[in-house]
């Protein structure tokens, strides 16, 4: 996964949607932090978390993940 493209993409879907890390977190059953460490480019979400933000955020996994625009 091209990390700075999902970290970056994530953030600014995040904002746009209005959703706070703490309620993404809650959407998916995990920690704010962890959440906070995608945002940092610490660690990636795994295959299903990306398929469940891709349709919040009702963009492909591709965009997500920067394969596509």
């Amino acid at each position: 996964m091209k990390q700075a493209y999902f970290r970056t993409r994530f953030k600014e879907l995040r904002l746009e949607k209005g959703a706070t890390q703490q309620a993404i977190a809650e959407m998916l059953c995990m920690s704010k932090m962890a959440i906070s460490h995608w945002e940092k480019g610490d660690s990636e979400p795994s295959i299903e978390q990306l398929k469940i933000l891709a349709k919040f955020f009702e963009v492909t996994v591709d965009y997500l993940i920067g394969f596509s625009d």
